[in-house]
């Protein structure tokens, strides 16, 4: 199931790593583990923040994607669902319409 995974990054301690030239080797390392099938950085509310696409088979491997950033950032992870048009086209929403209107 393709999720949508926003992370955000409180100033610390990403400014230490920063500082220490260690942000970048981490990110790496974090992101070659995951293996997103897309990331970007982007800013949330004034803050760092990141907006990943990743396929989770399976439940439990939630943890797996959000521990790093817990761990290593002490960020903050949201998980959405994400439907592509052909998904949505599958959902049955006309069937459902009919059923709850």
């Amino acid at each position: 199931m393709k999720m949508l995974m926003n992370v955000r990054f409180p100033h610390e301690p990403f400014n230490t790593f920063v500082r220490e030239g260690k942000v970048g080797g981490l990110i790496r390392r974090i992101l070659n583990d995951l293996k997103p099938e897309s990331f970007y950085f982007v800013e949330q509310s004034g803050a760092r923040a990141a907006v990943a696409i990743i396929d989770v088979v399976d439940s439990s491997r939630v943890p797996s994607f959000a521990e790093p950033f817990f761990l290593k950032f002490n960020a903050d992870c949201e998980f959405r669902i994400a439907m592509s048009p052909e998904d949505l086209a599958n959902a049955g929403l006309d069937e459902l319409g009919k059923i709850w209107s």
